[in-house]
Parts: structure tokens; C-alpha cells; sequence
């Protein structure tokens, strides 16, 4: 069988310019910068969770991996420092990211807390550099302002930009020109590839498609025939035509809104399970009002101490996105899945069959008065949330578990009664109180 040779794909130049940034070890580095004396050492986060929700490179290179049960992690790294989750924190160092980033481009796409797409097309003669030269301005400037470093790659579509900064992690910067695509495909196996799962891998292998540069040089009447549409539009991408725009603008539009709840230790208490289920319910539809929507289906599920779930989809009477209208159905779903002795770590919530609130049309048996009134509520309790903070006002069900007599609205999200409490929480600046803190993570402050 004749063996492929590595040619270059028929691109030459640069028609657009998209850059990938994807912080390393982001949670890890964060509590890195803030805190000198984690750097260069093992650190994890997830202390809280009992298991690993985030590694330092160093970490990762005593063979810590992501996932890993905290017992394990420490088996392999016995001096590994274990940290609890500050999400808090978290969300500040990547608002400053973004911030950062803005000042290069105004074309920045938030992919995740930690990896954004920006569109540098165009800018070289602003910056009087190559692409490569602004890559590596952000770099630096996000390494000198928040002390944590990025990896990035940079070419004509977000598929192979993302490639790039995958090529070289960690402080990696990838330069992928049209001409050179065939160079960092080949051998680049199809699970590498944004958007390519283990399934349509194994579906394209028994095609006799193993590298990415082999599906790209596959020709577009072969794709059409064997691919739906979204692994067309990855093909596409890996041959340097943009499909995917970078978007700028704040996700507005969901299918469903998700909220979980981790608790550590897991709970047998039925009134705080079902407590952690119900702010469950008030976050998602906190979320669902801000963005003018109301769900059709409410599905509940827990997860038990041995990391199975159990959960139930109810259909709702009427679409909605108040928390006193979906308790009944909520007490009701509960009850079915709850099993009593049995220890619980994690609830969650899914509000499905999101329309928007403005097509919402009532029956002749609905209580309008009482809707009307209903709605004229949490428009004061989301005012009130809005200038006081989070959860202000609250339903009566979040409050009534305990936990070894802890109300349930004292243990908040993934603090566990180990002392796992980020120091951030704690250690509050002048100014700042338990709901508003200053926003501003700042290189080698130590809280």
C-alpha cells in the first residue's frame, strides 16, 4: 500500500486570523497567583468535592489527572496540596482575561470561564507586527497583570486555532499559516480534533479516516455522503474555511438551564437534600427570568454517594419560571426518586422546554389574578437580588434542612463542613462584607 506523503493543502495565505486563548491549569493557576507560596508546587483543587476538579502542571506531571478521587491523588503525590474551590475567585481573574483581551480586539467570543476566540484579522497594521507578535503582547500582558499564563494558537478558522493551542501547553503559541495546515494535521489523531467524540472517531477509523489530515484531504462528495452536517462543517474548517464566526454577543438563547449542587460530606438527611434541591430550582429559574424565559418540563435528579444518579422528568400544566409554582411538582418528583438512609452528595435541576415568556398564553382555567400577582412578586424579589445581592429573598424550602443543625442556606454551594472555605470568603478586605467584595484580583496578592 502506497504510504501518504505530508503535501501541503492548496491555502497560501491569510484570509482571516482567529486566535484561540486557553488559560493553563486555570484554577490551580489562579491560587498560584494570589498565593506565592503554592508556586511551583503540586497543587489541586476540589478539596471540597473529594475529588479533583483542577491540577498544576506540577500536579499533572507527578500523573494527577482530572477526575481523580482525592485519596487517589494523594496515593500518587503524597505531598500534593489540596485546595477548596473558589469560584468566586475564579470568575474575577476571568473577567479580567476577557477585559485583557478586549484591549487587542473588540472581536473577543467567551468560549468558557478560561478560552476565548478573538478575531485578529485585519490588525497586523495596527499593531505594526505579524499575528504571531499581538499573540504573544497577550500573552504577556495577561502574565504580567494576573500572574497565570495562556496557551494560544492562531490560523484561519477556530477548529485549527484551537488545534494550536493545544499543540504546545502549557505558555505555548501555535502559529498555523494556509500553507502549513498539513503539517500540524498529519498524525494528529481525529480526538484531538474540536467537535470529533471517541464515537464518530471509531465511526470514521472503520472508514479508514485515523488522522485529521486524512479527513481533510477526503474530497467534499466522500464527506457529504458519510457525515452529517456538523462533522461537514469541521471539514471545512480543517481545510481553512471558516464556517464558524466568532460570536461576540452574550449567550441569550438556551434549550435547557441546568443547576447542580455538590455537598461534602454526602447527606442522609432528607429535609437537606431536598433543601439543596430546592435552591436548586430558585437558581435555574433566576436564570431562566433574567433572559425572559419559562419551562414546559422540570427534571430532578440526585447523585448518590457512589456517583450514581437517579432522577425523573415531569411535565409541567403551564410554562413558568417561578419557584412557587414548580414546589408542588417538585415535592412530587422527590419523593419518588428520594430513597430514605440513602447518602447523598449532589442535586440537580434541569429546566427543559425553555419558550420565550412573551408567548405564554393562559387557559380558561388558569388563575390569571393569581399569576398576575405571582409575577409582580419575584419582579420586586429580582430588584431586590439585583441591588442586595443573590438570594435577598428566598423560599422557606431552601432553609429547612440541616446538616448536624447547619441550615441549609449556611452551607452554601460546595462548602463542606471540613473547614473546605476558600480563604477568599473569609478574609475580607476593608469594605467588603459576606455578599459584596471587591473585584479585583491582583498579581501576588495574598489573601
Amino acid at each position: 500500500m502506497r504510504k501518504m506523503t505530508s503535501q501541503p493543502l492548496t491555502i497560501h495565505s491569510w484570509p482571516g486570523a482567529i486566535l484561540h486563548v486557553d488559560a493553563d491549569a486555570f484554577f490551580a493557576s489562579c491560587e498560584q497567583a494570589i498565593n506565592p507560596k503554592l508556586r511551583g508546587k503540586p497543587v489541586i483543587t476540589g478539596r471540597e468535592r473529594g475529588i479533583v476538579t483542577a491540577a498544576s502542571y506540577e500536579a499533572k506531571a507527578r500523573g494527577i489527572k482530572r477526575g481523580m478521587r482525592l485519596f487517589e491523588a494523594k496515593k500518587v503525590c503524597p505531598d500534593v496540596i489540596l485546595i477548596p474551590s473558589d469560584y468566586e475567585t475564579y470568575s474575577l481573574f476571568s473577567v479580567r482575561m476577557f477585559d485583557i483581551l478586549r484591549r487587542f480586539s473588540p472581536d473577543v467570543e467567551e468560549y468558557s470561564i478560561d478560552e476565548a476566540f478573538i478575531d485578529l484579522t485585519g490588525l497586523r497594521r495596527s499593531f505594526h507586527g505579524p499575528y504571531s507578535r499581538i499573540a504573544g503582547e497577550i500573552q504577556k500582558t495577561i502574565k504580567g497583570e494576573l500572574g497565570i499564563t495562556v496557551s494560544a494558537g492562531i490560523s484561519l478558522t477556530k477548529v485549527l486555532s484551537k488545534i494550536g493551542s493545544n499543540h504546545n501547553k502549557p505558555r505555548g503559541l501555535t502559529v498555523i499559516p494556509g500553507r502549513d495546515i498539513h503539517l500540524y494535521l498529519d498524525k494528529l489523531p481525529l480526538e484531538k480534533v474540536w467537535g470529533i467524540g471517541p464515537n464518530t472517531a471509531a465511526f470514521l477509523r472503520k472508514l479508514g479516516i485515523t488522522t485529521a489530515l486524512e479527513l481533510a484531504r477526503k474530497d467534499e462528495g466522500f464527506i457529504r455522503k458519510h457525515l452529517s452536517k456538523p462533522y461537514q462543517e469541521i471539514w471545512s474548517e480543517l481545510n481553512g474555511k471558516s464556517v464558524y464566526p466568532v460570536v461576540t454577543e452574550s449567550k441569550s438563547s438556551y434549550q435547557s438551564i441546568s443547576k447542580t449542587r455538590t455537598f461534602t460530606p454526602p447527606s442522609t438527611e432528607e429535609a437537606f437534600v431536598f433543601a439543596q434541591l430546592s435552591k436548586n430550582l430558585e437558581n435555574a429559574c433566576i436564570k431562566a427570568r433574567r433572559h425572559k424565559l419559562t419551562a414546559t418540563r422540570l427534571i430532578i435528579f440526585l447523585r448518590k454517594k457512589d456517583f450514581r444518579d437517579i432522577g425523573i422528568e415531569l411535565k409541567l400544566n403551564r410554562s413558568t419560571a417561578y419557584p412557587a409554582e414548580l414546589f408542588d411538582p417538585l415535592r412530587q418528583g422527590f419523593r419518588h426518586v428520594y430513597q430514605p438512609g440513602m447518602p447523598y452528595r449532589l442535586t440537580g435541576v434541569v429546566l427543559g422546554g425553555l419558550m420565550p415568556d412573551s408567548r405564554i398564553q393562559f387557559s380558561l382555567f388558569d388563575d390569571t389574578a393569581r399569576i398576575e400577582k405571582m409575577s409582580k412578586i419575584y419582579h420586586t424579589v429580582d430588584k431586590l437580588s439585583a441591588r442586595f445581592g443573590k438570594h435577598t429573598v428566598q423560599h422557606a424550602a431552601s432553609l429547612l434542612g440541616t446538616s448536624r443543625s447547619r441550615p441549609a442556606k449556611l452551607q452554601a454551594r460546595h462548602k463542606g463542613e471540613r473547614g473546605d472555605i476558600p480563604g477568599r470568603m473569609t478574609d475580607l478586605f476593608k469594605g467588603e462584607n459576606s455578599r459584596q467584595r471587591i473585584g479585583l484580583p491582583t498579581l501576588n496578592l495574598k489573601v
